[in-house]
């Protein structure tokens, strides 16, 4: 029998260890020389995560969705823009909804100015990753198109081009996939190895009491082609003399917390309640409605900077819609409980009552 002598512990060396966890500095792409030119690096991992996470697309399409929802105008400026077509298959609103999710994505995005010989406005054509490159004040002088031959270059007026979050000086936008990055990573890990784990649990060990090898290795083969064929398998052995063991997958409850909390980092990077995703089952009515308005401003924000843009890049002005808000929902909802704990909006207004 062992001896509790906790003298006689020892440890061993994993050969590896946990450190400290620390962000890493960063420098910002700024202009210092010249000329610099700045192109995302990182385009195509970026455009990977978009693609491949249907939490994180659903949510920046959430995004731009509320955001976009439909734009009103004069009627010259609804005239020229409903005649825009991208691709060929585009609309205005399609083509605008496209970049807030790229420039969300990506931290930039851009799209060609085609106009007329008078100047006037005939269509806007989504680019990809261009190159920025500007002056040593900053500014932007000219974008490029490095993956044409040759090289193909534009002006800052031939560019419609969203800046998302630009950070200082930075001279480019600011991607919010690298922010949330570590997040998806460690979600989809989790959720691949529990997947793992289920698909090992229909494994089912068998203990054979054999120590022929030449018997073993009949008896593996075939077995594994009774398994593979769904044939009966009839073992040449007594009762008692072999034994299954059922794989059993561990509970699940643990890790979909787990899931759960790290995809509630998604809504608050992006500044979106996930309630406009449907996801309602964690939320009362009230709360529901609360997370929506308190994220009303992000989304107004957004709407002002895009109408911004527009009449600076394209001497467009037009006014985006938005969804009716919920704050008259709750005030009226208050105003029917008097008896709720807390003041009523009626009771700090001047004159109500009276």
């Amino acid at each position: 029998m062992p001896q509790g002598d906790i003298r006689q512990a020892s440890r061993i060396e994993t050969g590896s260890k946990i450190p400290d966890y620390s962000v890493q500095p960063d420098n910002l792409d700024t202009a210092q020389i010249s000329e610099v030119r700045v192109i995302n690096n990182r385009w195509a991992e970026y455009n990977g995560y978009y693609l491949d996470i249907p939490e994180y697309q659903s949510a920046i399409n959430a995004f731009a969705t509320w955001v976009f929802p439909g734009w009103t105008a004069d009627p010259s400026t609804t005239a020229i823009l409903e005649r825009i077509d991208g691709w060929g298959e585009d609309t205005f609103s399609s083509i605008m909804w496209n970049m807030l999710v790229t420039k969300k994505v990506q931290g930039d995005a851009f799209a060609e100015i085609i106009r007329g010989e008078d100047g006037a406005l005939l269509n806007l054509i989504p680019a990809g990753n261009l190159v920025i490159v500007t002056n040593k004040k900053g500014r932007i002088i000219r974008y490029e198109d490095d993956t044409q031959t040759p090289i193909r270059t534009f002006t800052p007026k031939q560019i419609l081009h969203l800046c998302n979050n630009r950070l200082a000086n930075q001279v480019h936008g600011t991607a919010v996939t690298r922010s949330i990055k570590w997040t998806i990573d460690a979600r989809n890990e989790s959720m691949t190895d529990y997947r793992r784990v289920l698909h090992r649990s229909t494994v089912r060990i068998l203990y054979v009491d054999e120590s022929d090898k030449t018997r073993l290795a009949n008896l593996k083969t075939e077995y594994n082609e009774g398994i593979k064929r769904g044939d009966v398998v009839i073992l040449t052995l007594k009762k008692g003399e072999a034994e299954f063991e059922e794989l059993g997958a561990p509970p699940i409850d643990s890790y979909e917390r787990y899931w759960r909390y790290l995809e509630n980092h998604y809504y608050q990077a992006l500044g979106i309640p996930k309630v406009i995703l449907g996801g309602t089952a964690e939320n009362t009515e009230a709360s529901a409605k609360v997370s929506v308005i308190v994220s009303e401003p992000v989304f107004e924000r957004a709407r002002r900077e895009l109408e911004q843009d527009l009449w600076n890049q394209l001497a467009r002005k037009l006014e985006i819609g938005k969804p009716k808000s919920l704050m008259d929902n709750m005030q009226t909802q208050e105003a029917k409980n008097p008896n709720q704990a807390g003041f009523q909006p009626n009771d700090v207004t001047a004159g109500v009552g009276k």
